[in-house]
């Protein structure tokens, strides 16, 4: 049997009757780069956070980015961020001018360490970003107590937490602000570049609206010098279409989430990690950790099986990054992470016969 990674198009055919006219609509509107697509999402999509204010922006890079120019953090701050993600949550700090600060992630949950980041606090610490990884809401709690003690901004890194929650809270509704991302593969994806910001800051809101378009509070008057990071239409359009369908993607995500787990309990060589019982886990991927991962990936594909590896090379190790003078050895438990975790397929239209398939030849690749 063959098992994609990713199934995109069972999505799409689910919804092609309503995504093609909402489409449709734009085009016909010629209302191509902002306007009432967009507005409506931003709309929907602050009420289903939990948040007052939702700004639509063009990526989930730009929407850090550009949060932590709204906070005014730039040239000799520092943010702290986790070593194991993807390179844009050190990326955006880097592009304000700041100088990012990594830390180590746990060996159990792979989300970010709240002691690790107390102790990385200096007086040049302005913020702290901490990643929902893989779907799962980081410790917020802890985070929130740290910020709260060294006066420090709190933005969630939620570009893959779309609906997860965190005891009774939705991702984005968690800190003073987070960032998504709607990457098309992400649990809430457009049909091409996207993002957003949340928060119930009015004043933020309003200062990225006016970051994300040139800093213009109205046409050519610029009170600030900006970016062209705006969500075009036809991105609101999509998002609009799937945002209501959400909830019941994520649930089924658990669902298959649930029967890998059961499966895989006993299977001597699979390390799960931990789903903390006061979150909901919104499951973008679905990790394991196994010696030899790269043979196991290897086999799984020689029967089928895609297979994918989230993140192979810790943010300190990226050569971007060399001037920095970090080195193997400095944050054990994200390299040791990178060498080992293992992305099994995981989307909602996954059958239980192809996650049976997966468990299969995983079970005969170790």
């Amino acid at each position: 049997m063959i098992v994609p990674f990713l199934d995109l198009q069972a999505q799409y055919r689910s919804l092609k009757p309503e995504l093609d006219a909402a489409v449709g609509h734009v085009l016909a509107t010629s209302t191509y780069v902002l306007g009432p697509s967009v507005r409506a999402f931003e709309e929907s999509f602050a009420a289903f956070c939990g948040t007052r204010h939702c700004v639509g922006v063009a990526s989930g890079t730009a929407a850090l980015e550009l949060l932590l120019r709204a906070y005014g953090i730039g040239q000799g701050d520092e943010v702290i961020t986790v070593a194991n993600s993807f390179f844009a949550s050190a990326e955006a700090i880097s592009l304000v001018g700041a100088t990012p600060v990594l830390v180590d992630c746990r060996a159990d949950d792979a989300l970010i360490d709240v002691d690790a980041v107390e102790a990385a606090v200096t007086a040049r610490t302005k913020a702290i970003i901490p990643v929902h990884l893989y779907g799962q809401c980081a410790d917020m709690d802890g985070l929130r107590a740290t910020a709260a003690r060294h006066r420090l901004v709190l933005i969630e890194d939620a570009c893959q937490a779309h609906g997860a929650g965190y005891k009774g809270a939705r991702a984005g509704s968690l800190a003073d602000a987070a960032a998504f991302s709607f990457y098309p593969g992400k649990n809430l994806g457009a049909y091409g570049e996207a993002g957003a910001i949340t928060t119930n800051d009015g004043a933020i809101a309003e200062r990225v609206r006016m970051l994300r378009e040139h800093g213009m509070p109205r046409k050519y008057e610029h009170a600030l010098v900006g970016r062209n990071d705006r969500m075009d239409g036809i991105q609101g359009a999509v998002l609009g279409v799937k945002l209501p369908h959400l909830d019941g993607w994520n649930a089924q995500r658990r669902a298959h989430a649930r029967r890998y787990r059961n499966s895989l309990a006993d299977s001597a060589g699979v390390t799960l990690l931990t789903e903390h019982p006061d979150r909901e886990h919104g499951y973008h991927l679905f990790v394991i950790r196994v010696p030899e991962r790269d043979r196991v990936r290897a086999a799984l594909a020689e029967h089928g099986i895609n297979a994918g590896v989230h993140y192979p090379i810790p943010i300190h190790l990226q050569a971007a990054y060399a001037d920095r003078g970090w080195k193997r050895g400095d944050f054990p438990e994200a390299e040791a992470q990178a060498n080992d975790v293992l992305s099994l397929p995981m989307f909602p239209e996954l059958t239980d016969a192809q996650i049976d398939a997966v468990v299969t030849a995983l079970r005969a690749a170790l």
